[in-house]
C-alpha cells in the first residue's frame, strides 16, 4: 500500500475481534512511532504496549471516549514530557501516533486514538516515572468488519479543499 493510498483510507476502528496481536507486528508498528520526527531530534517519548485485559479495561475508565480500549488486542501507551514545557511536545507525539496508526493499517490492525483524561490514575496503573505524562493511547486490533480496512471512503467525510484553503492570506 502506498502513503496517499494509506491516508485516503485509513479510519478509527473502534470494535475488535478477540484475536491477539504477535508480539513482532506491535513491535513494527511501535518503531514506526519510533521512527517519527521530532523537535531537535529529542524523540522526547517513551512506549507503553498494554496487551493484559485488566490494564485495556482500566484503561478503557480513564477517558470519556476511550471505552474502546476494553476490547482492543493491545493499547500504545504514548507517554511524553510535561505538554505545558513547549508545543512540540504534543505535535511530536501526534506524528509518532499517525506514523504507527498508518503502519498498523499496512498490517490489516485497525487503531484509534483516545484521550486519556485522568493521567494520575494511568500512572498508578501503568508505574511510569514523574517525568512522564499521558494524554493519548492508540487502541488497536483487528476490526471486527474486516471490510472497513478496504471499503471506499464515505462521500462527504471530509471538507473540500478548498474550504481548508487559503493562498496568501485568510479567505483568498
Amino acid at each position: 500500500m502506498d502513503v496517499s493510498q494509506a491516508i485516503r483510507m485509513k479510519r478509527a476502528v473502534r470494535e475488535f475481534t478477540d484475536d491477539p496481536i504477535p508480539e513482532q507486528l506491535l513491535t513494527a508498528v511501535v518503531n514506526a512511532g519510533r521512527r517519527a520526527q521530532s523537535a531537535k531530534n529529542r524523540q522526547a517519548w517513551h512506549f507503553i504496549i498494554a496487551q493484559d485485559r485488566e490494564v485495556l479495561v482500566e484503561l478503557s475508565q480513564l477517558g470519556q471516549f476511550a471505552k474502546q480500549l476494553a476490547g482492543a488486542a493491545a493499547a500504545i501507551v504514548i507517554l511524553t514530557p510535561d505538554p505545558a514545557e513547549r508545543w512540540s511536545i504534543m505535535f511530536d507525539a501526534g506524528q509518532a501516533a499517525a506514523y504507527m496508526q498508518l503502519a498498523a493499517w499496512e498490517l490489516g490492525i485497525g487503531s484509534c486514538p483516545v484521550s486519556i483524561y485522568e493521567p494520575d490514575r494511568a500512572r498508578e496503573l501503568l508505574g511510569f516515572p514523574p517525568k512522564f505524562h499521558v494524554r493519548a493511547v492508540l487502541s488497536l486490533g483487528y476490526p471486527k468488519d474486516p471490510s472497513s480496512l478496504t471499503a471506499s471512503p464515505h462521500a462527504g467525510g471530509r471538507k473540500t479543499l478548498s474550504e481548508v484553503i487559503s493562498y496568501d492570506r485568510w479567505g483568498s
